[in-house]
């Protein structure tokens, strides 16, 4: 195997920080040394990330006012001569992108330097940061059959999924089975800090607007800004509905296991956890992302028939209150809905993503003279 690692870049949230977490884990296994270059929000590496070199560049994120825009050049420059001089002291074997304004020094960097290069995208869209640097890279990992901005046909592209945590793959087959009549519901209600909020205004009023045979079946897992959790209990109190709240779930993958319905964002990460375990699902995309790329995830999965999609501008309490009493009163949809989460599940995918690694760092066969190859 090659003796130079491979160079993992990325940015620093966790729909980036996932997948690379996932990778450096199989090469890991595979022998593989590697190194990672990121910015500052690196620090919060774990896994096997955590005990592997880092380096260090500037970025930032180009924002909407014409002086966040030349700072972000001027880091872009100052990133680039960081990837640059990194690039030089490492001697990768070859550079994998995994998108975010961090990425692209480094990806630019690997161009320069004639170093082999592949990106993988999270999204059914590909991001801003990663179309920057498309046209100098080998090879393109995506998560979805299709991806926006990839040309139908371009012989680079790999669709390997979205490698996700190891506590999450290791509860790839866990079954599933929907409530029966007049069963417990287990609910889990997740949105992150861009979801939260409107989570914790909508949810509520929806669930307490049920009748009350249905109500006393519910158990909630919700997750909750701190500054909306005395409200959100107060509420659940009122109705006598059975809740757990809390700002954040550290054993996020088995409280998902253990629901028969979540409600969600639609983040590459969730995307790819939701398949792996097959957890039916109502998804609300958040109308902000770059590109709608959240909107773009959650059309492909209810395209699979695994999930249902409630734009944000229709998520309020009675839309939301009337498909949430439909799924609980049709557990055979719920059971189908499953079956179609997990089949668009590739809990492979960091094998895969690192299979490709491999043809990377791995000199071609010659041919022999005279042979055709």
């Amino acid at each position: 195997m090659a003796e130079r690692p491979v160079v993992l870049a990325t940015g620093g949230t966790g729909g980036h920080v996932f997948p690379a977490e996932a990778l450096a884990g199989e090469l890991e296994r595979r022998g593989v040394p590697f190194a990672l270059v990121t910015d500052s929000r690196g620090r919060q590496w774990q896994g096997a990330l955590a005990h592997r070199p880092i380096h260090y560049i500037h970025a930032a994120s180009p924002g909407r006012s014409l002086s966040a825009r030349l700072l972000a050049l001027l880091f872009l420059g100052l990133g680039l001569f960081d990837a640059w001089r990194a690039l030089g002291r490492i001697g990768p074997s070859a550079v994998v992108g995994f998108g975010g304004y961090a990425s692209v020094p480094t990806m630019i960097a690997a161009r320069l330097r004639r170093t082999p290069a592949m990106l993988h995208e999270q999204n059914a869209v590909l991001g801003k940061a990663n179309r920057m640097v498309l046209r100098g890279v080998m090879r393109v990992a995506t998560s979805f059959a299709r991806t926006r901005h990839m040309a139908d046909g371009d012989a680079r592209t790999r669709l390997v999924g979205n490698p996700v945590r190891e506590p999450v793959r290791a509860l790839s087959a866990s079954t599933y089975r929907a409530p029966g009549p007049d069963r417990v519901v287990d609910l889990l209600i997740f949105g992150g800090s861009q979801g939260a909020a409107s989570f914790s205004q909508v949810v509520p009023e929806a669930i307490l607007s049920l009748p009350p045979e249905l109500r006393a079946r519910l158990r909630l897992v919700q997750q909750c800004r701190p500054e909306d959790l005395e409200r959100v209990r107060r509420l659940y109190a009122q109705g006598r509905i059975v809740a757990d709240l809390a700002p954040f779930f550290p054993d996020l993958p088995q409280r998902l296991a253990s629901a028969h319905l979540v409600i969600s964002r639609s983040g590459a990460s969730t995307m790819a956890e939701l398949a792996a375990i097959g957890r039916p699902s109502i998804l609300v995309p958040y109308p902000y992302a770059a590109d709608d790329h959240q909107m773009a995830n959650a059309r492909a999965f209810e395209a699979a028939g695994a999930c249902i999609v409630i734009p944000h501008a229709d998520f309020i309490p009675g839309t939301f209150a009337a498909q949430l009493s439909a799924l609980i009163a049709a557990p055979h949809r719920l059971d189908e809905m499953a079956r179609a989460a997990h089949a668009a599940g590739r809990p492979d995918a960091a094998a895969r993503l690192a299979d490709i690694v491999t043809e990377l760092i791995s000199p071609p066969i010659p041919t022999p003279s005279g042979v055709a190859a």
